[in-house]
């Protein structure tokens, strides 16, 4: 990736995209190693660094998170198969086809539909919902490895659960990794070691598709966007391969700790940088209800028990 970006831009071009933008790319040295080793996304660090203090507007945030994931998440997931790790490859397969069709949706008839900041709060009030399942789910119950019980129900669930997060990836950058995740571990009680990186490989497909879409059919790639992402190109091919080596090293309660404290201060720095208005509250707690109600059905359900899946072996 280093020798194609060289190329392309020359030395000197290259080394200027990075001296104008070095903000950005000091940004995404951290946000990629987030992208690459948790299921929340790099979006947790640049989103409220890009709009609060670098004003970038959320639409060119959005665009470039797609963007650099491309980049970035597809070098995670490489390393990813070159080391072996673990991952739930029909999972990928069936939440790749329904998020294909979700991020199409998305950017095609609800990217201009509602306001950056009803989206960035209802986005983040979906994963704040996650948090007490994931500690409650962390007690009491075994993790599997895969599910065994491979069926048409289970291909339908892992679709449209990609559907509904390529819908949410086109509307704030990321979202499918996400979800997958939390269908994974509180439904189908997947070890958060195989679930973290199965999201990753998942979200670097969606990001692609999205990319694809934004550039050649959407035509909304701006200016701005793309000098952000030829600055941070070098750094994200680095950055989220090495998340995705380190989380495979970590125990899963650890993944656990880091995701939870990723979701707070994805809370916080959205209090602090949304503007409350009346609408905004009441549709941001309509969403946190439905999707904590969801979780916690899935985490108490028993319709995938143990004598539906292979017992794992993950600490």
């Amino acid at each position: 990736m280093w020798s194609i970006w060289l190329n392309t831009l020359g030395i000197q071009e290259a080394i200027a995209y990075c001296y104008n933008h070095w903000e950005i790319a000091l940004t995404m040295m951290f946000g990629s190693i987030i992208a690459g080793g948790t299921s929340i996304g790099g979006g947790a660090v640049a989103f409220p660094v890009f709009t609060k203090l670098l004003n970038v507007s959320p639409h060119d945030a959005k665009v470039f998170s797609l963007a650099i994931q491309s980049v970035g998440m597809s070098a995670a997931s490489v390393a990813i198969w070159v080391t072996r790790i673990r991952v739930e490859w029909r999972t990928i397969i069936w939440a790749s086809i329904g998020g294909a069709f979700g991020i199409w949706i998305g950017l095609a008839f609800f990217s201009h539909f509602f306001p950056p900041d009803m989206i960035k709060m209802s986005f983040t009030m979906m994963i704040a919902s996650l948090p007490f399942s994931l500690i409650m789910s962390g007690k009491k119950r075994q993790y599997y490895l895969q599910v065994n019980n491979w069926s048409f129900i289970e291909r339908v669930i892992f679709f449209f659960t990609g559907l509904l997060g390529g819908i949410m990836s086109s509307l704030v950058g990321n979202g499918i990794d996400i979800l997958t995740f939390s269908v994974m571990v509180l439904l189908f009680r997947i070890s958060e070691k195989v679930a973290t990186p199965t999201s990753v490989v998942l979200m670097a497909i969606n990001a692609v598709i999205g990319f694809t879409l934004q550039v050649f059919f959407i035509k909304d790639f701006t200016d701005p966007a793309l000098s952000y992402w030829l600055a941070a190109v070098p750094v994200v091919v680095i950055g989220a391969p090495l998340g995705a080596m380190f989380c495979s090293l970590l125990r899963r309660q650890t993944i656990v700790n880091i995701l939870i404290g990723l979701i707070l201060i994805e809370l916080l720095t959205s209090l602090l940088i949304i503007t409350l208005r009346v609408t905004i509250i009441s549709v941001s707690l309509i969403i946190f209800i439905l999707f904590y109600l969801l979780n916690y059905w899935m985490y108490y359900t028993d319709i995938y028990a143990i004598k539906y899946l292979k017992i794992g072996t993950v600490k």
